[in-house]
């Protein structure tokens, strides 16, 4: 009976996430410009997707923010869950773990008016700082970098310290210590941190908004700006490819992630498998030392004369 139960309570769970998901792909294949009737199946709106320019260009530009909000999130995470982890005393410690850890905590709304705010500030002082790709870019670092700093110091905090020390007893630099022993040993915290970074950057619709300018909107920000005025079976289709974009990927990095971890399985028993040379030990002889004759007579005691 628990079993069963606990099946039917998976199956539920399973399918609150996945059928609206399902449903979204299947009906992106429907005929009829209504998103809840089925009428028959029908590559229209795949053919209307690739006569839309906005929606196009908002899809390859939310893609090359995402990517590169994810680069730069697990590069500025990992040297800031590095110094956190390693380094455990320093002025200020405290007051930088706070300032990593605040914008999980603070609302978007909030993230993306300051962000603004600031840019405008700028731009009346210098003369620049529109709102363009490279805006949203910095906005949705900001965010990436603080979830990508959790899910790196996770992984330093689990990770042996001996392998360090022994590589700096051995005579390696620091720099040395990080990109051959650290680094490989987080990578697959890192391939996490960036898949989770990326998501947040494609999905993001509140900072963006904030942060777009004329010519450099986001997917989601048009998908939004068009469900104000009514669903669009257009949408279905840009969601299905999305969907379609982001298991490829899924399916990569855990492939790629597979890969790694046969091949350092593989390394660790060829490692174990291969015989250890005994050092060769010379047996020690002891032999006295050869004295000659002349030695002899010379240390011999001379003779005593007695005179009556």
């Amino acid at each position: 009976m628990i079993r069963w139960f606990s099946r039917a309570w998976m199956a539920a769970v399973y399918a609150f996430l996945y059928l609206p998901i399902l449903s979204l792909v299947v009906f992106s294949f429907n005929e009829s410009s209504l998103v809840t009737v089925w009428t028959r199946f029908s590559l229209k709106w795949y053919q209307a997707l690739l006569r839309d320019d906005e929606l196009i260009a908002g899809f390859f530009l939310s893609i090359k923010v995402a990517l590169l909000c994810g680069l730069l999130s697990v590069i500025l995470g990992t040297f800031a869950a590095y110094t956190l982890e390693r380094y455990k005393r320093f002025r200020g410690r405290m007051l930088f773990s706070s300032l990593m850890n605040l914008p999980l905590v603070m609302p978007e709304v909030i993230l993306g008016l300051s962000v603004m705010l600031l840019l405008v500030m700028v731009q009346s002082a210098f003369g620049f700082g529109q709102r363009d790709m490279s805006t949203i870019l910095i906005g949705h670092t900001m965010l990436g970098m603080a979830y990508a700093s959790v899910v790196i110091s996770s992984r330093l905090r689990e990770l042996n310290g001996s392998l360090e020390e022994a590589a700096q007893d051995l005579g390696a630099r620091p720099l040395q210590v990080f990109f051959l022993i650290t680094l490989p040993l987080i990578m697959p915290a890192l391939l996490s941190a960036f898949l989770l970074t990326f998501t947040l950057s494609f999905d993001d619709v509140v900072i963006s908004a904030f942060l777009a300018g004329p010519g450099a909107t986001t997917l989601p920000v048009v998908i939004f700006s068009r469900a104000k005025f009514g669903l669009n079976p257009t949408v279905n289709a840009v969601a299905a490819v999305t969907i379609m974009v982001v298991t490829c990927a899924v399916i990569v990095s855990g492939l790629l992630e597979a890969r790694a971890r046969r091949r350092r399985l593989a390394e660790t028993r060829r490692a174990m498998a291969a015989p250890v040379a005994a050092p060769a030990i010379k047996p020690v002889t002891h032999t006295q030392p050869s004295v000659s004759k002349t030695a002899v007579a010379s240390t011999a005691p001379a003779p005593v004369s007695s005179t009556h």
